[in-house]
């Protein structure tokens, strides 16, 4: 009996409740035929009458009481889980778990988290920093943030942050001092140079121009890291040439601790886009974060 239809239970504790297929019926907005056909259905399976039908009255038996006795606290129970679990559906509760690069998750994503969690203090914010691409929804993320061409084709994919990001080059006062300023992009390979590894051990080469007149350059590193903080330290102390996010490095150009160097090969790019799977079935915080997202372009575009 552990199989028996969960609707066609709920369909005779509804008539035994209203004493009337009609009744049930309009409630429900389907046919009184439809539900007469799952009680029957019902019975079949049970080998028993539950309910005594005439032309003017529907009454349980012993054993359709003792069922719907029995039934009633259960479908209660179910129906107050499937709210709850629709309540997911509709409002802004539960958990997002984003998967983004180091350098979303220190210089875009902290105002845009501020803003949306005390708009929606029912959501808590997962946020984890890599830098290597992954299959998020594998991975047990709702969504993940990456630049253009490291996306998937068949994921839907919002702008985040700012739409231009600069890759720029720079050194500490003292390491030009002895070194010399380059002029050239080649000229880097006779200076050493604190580079980018990824997680999965690839170090990043560095890429200048574009079309015809591309350059990629792997200078001999003093320093290979995927840790940003020490690699702009190790900058700052004369250690050697970095080329990274302008956001990591505008602070100590500032300052002057770096000096941009080779800034008229500075590297323009689109910014960030978060992707995720479908539209459909989409989990309330997710929704409600895609929707904070297009709120703050439209703005940024005003």
């Amino acid at each position: 009996m552990n199989d028996l239809p969960l609707a066609d239970l709920d369909v005779f504790a509804a008539v035994a409740r209203e004493r009337s297929f009609r009744t049930a019926a309009r409630k429900r907005g389907v046919s009184a035929s439809a539900l007469s056909e799952a009680l029957r259905r019902l019975e079949a399976r049970l080998g028993v009458r539950l309910l005594n039908r005439t032309t003017r009255s529907v009454t349980p038996t012993e054993a359709g009481t003792r069922l719907l006795e029995r039934l009633s606290p259960a479908l209660g129970e179910i129906a107050g889980a499937l709210d709850q679990v629709g309540s997911l559906r509709d409002s802004p509760a539960g958990t997002l778990r984003l998967n983004v690069p180091t350098i979303v998750a220190r210089e875009i994503l902290p105002p845009l988290a501020g803003r949306f969690l005390k708009a929606n203090p029912a959501v808590t914010l997962e946020v984890t920093a890599e830098d290597g691409f992954i299959d998020v929804l594998a991975a047990g993320f709702d969504a993940g943030v990456r630049y253009e061409e490291r996306l998937e084709r068949d994921m839907i994919a919002i702008p985040i942050g700012p739409r231009v990001q600069r890759y720029i080059t720079a050194a500490a006062p003292d390491y030009l001092a002895r070194h010399g300023i380059p002029q050239h992009p080649r000229d880097l390979l006779e200076h050493t140079a604190i580079r980018h590894r990824f997680q999965s051990g690839v170090a990043l080469t560095w890429e200048f121009g574009e079309g015809e007149a591309a350059l990629t350059i792997a200078p001999p590193a003093v320093i290979l890291a995927n840790v940003i903080d020490l690699e702009v330290r190790a900058a700052i102390d004369g250690l050697g040439v970095i080329r990274t996010f302008e956001e990591f490095l505008a602070p100590e150009i500032k300052a002057g601790r770096l000096v941009p160097i080779l800034e008229a090969w500075v590297t323009s790019f689109p910014g960030p886009f978060l992707y995720y799977a479908s539209r459909r079935h989409m989990p309330a915080p997710l929704r409600a974060f895609v929707d904070f997202l297009k709120a703050e372009q439209r703005r940024s575009e005003q």
